[in-house]
């Protein structure tokens, strides 16, 4: 069963203190070890996945448990922690231009890991598309700053990115796991972790968008220049015309969610959708992976789609929330208890066997136990 629950995640700034960030990475290398010498690296990757399990790491580790912050610190001191040629794992990326480092950092792993160029080049492309889809794909206001991926020596791995509103000033997680995985461009991920939750989202990985994304391929065939009539003629329609023809919209007025959702982008890459005519998409995830398409061409393609052919993609919001356990009161629906017991338990025993100071795991556990009251 798919996990959900919820986690606020203001957004912070400034940096984690040195003498704190050292102390983070002593023990994390310690949980870390531990971790993949009881349970294996597959198994760590898969935690990591787990918005729950990630955020009380990030307690455990130390940090603020509700800020946006715990992404960018506990990735970082994991990439800190973590020893390639002692744990089997190694991590990519980062925050801001650190991220556009992640396919010269794959490409180094590869070759330590011993990986072959087609193994390299699917990693690379994971990386990638992950990102595509968090920008483009799904439009609910975020754009990412931070980008993560993490594998082991088999090749698994798991991607943890973040994108940020400048208008709200609010964060959102993104969980990526390649266990499972069958497709990139639908409901890919294992968990979306948020705020705030918009009426209206622009959602092309969901399977209600599968007619909109065959019909987003058929226009991208059509010649620019039919593209460009359809598009000039949707420009003419004005906000209150789409505010009614999208489900809910006449209640966006004056709420929360970005109203550029809703709206046909003011410029379009006519150039790029020349090159994108002459290589004739097969499929959507081809489309999508297309260099130079972004969001104002998939927000442009899916509005004629809807508008135009009645291929109407989802506008519902596709964030899902982090405490992933339930609630007592059974709202959003009861505790799955085994799930949240083995997930602390993991952490607690990790703590425990670390080698670090009695002081140190006292105060580690202190915090799991702030965390999760009922632990004992």
């Amino acid at each position: 069963m798919r996990r959900t629950g919820v986690a606020s995640l203001p957004l912070h700034d400034g940096k984690a203190p040195k003498w704190l960030v050292s102390r983070m990475c002593k023990l994390a290398h310690e949980i870390v070890t531990i971790i993949v010498d009881e349970y294996g690296c597959g198994e760590f990757l898969k935690r990591l996945s787990d918005p729950f399990w990630f955020q009380a790491l990030g307690c455990v580790l130390g940090y603020d448990w509700h800020s946006s912050g715990v992404t960018t610190v506990v990735t970082g001191v994991l990439k800190q922690a973590i020893i390639p040629e002692e744990h089997g794992i190694a991590v990519c990326g980062g925050k801001g231009k650190i991220s556009r480092q992640t396919p010269t950092e794959i490409e180094i792993i590869g070759e330590i890991f011993g990986f072959s160029e087609s193994k390299i080049e699917q990693l690379k492309y994971a990386s990638r598309m992950s990102a595509k889809v968090d920008n483009a794909a799904i439009q609910a206001g975020y754009q990412l700053y931070h980008h993560t991926l993490f594998m082991d020596e088999k090749g698994r791995w798991v991607i943890i990115q973040q994108g940020m509103c400048k208008q709200d000033r609010t964060a959102r997680r993104y969980h990526w796991l390649s266990e499972g995985l069958k497709s990139f461009i639908i409901e890919p991920h294992t968990a979306i972790v948020g705020d705030v939750k918009r009426r209206i989202a622009l959602d092309m990985t969901a399977k209600e968008s599968e007619g909109c994304r065959r019909a987003s391929v058929d226009l991208a065939c059509e010649p620019p220049r039919k593209l460009m009539k359809l598009t000039m003629s949707l420009r003419a329609v004005n906000q209150k015309s789409l505010l009614e023809w999208i489900p809910g919209g006449v209640e966006m007025k004056g709420c929360e969610a970005p109203l550029e959702v809703l709206s046909m982008p003011r410029t379009i890459n006519w150039n790029m959708l020349k090159e994108l005519y002459e290589f004739k998409p097969q499929n959507y995830e081809e489309l999508l992976s297309f260099k130079g398409v972004g969001a104002a061409t998939v927000r442009g393609l899916a509005l004629i789609a809807e508008l135009i052919y009645g291929e109407k993609p989802s506008w519902r919001d596709p964030v899902k929330f982090s405490f992933a356990y339930g609630g007592k009161d059974g709202v959003p629906y009861p505790v799955n208890k085994r799930a949240m017991d083995e997930s602390i338990q993991i952490l607690r025993k990790a703590v425990e066997e670390a080698k670090i100071g009695d002081r140190d795991k006292l105060r580690a556990i202190n915090r799991l136990r702030a965390l999760i009251p009922d632990v004992k």
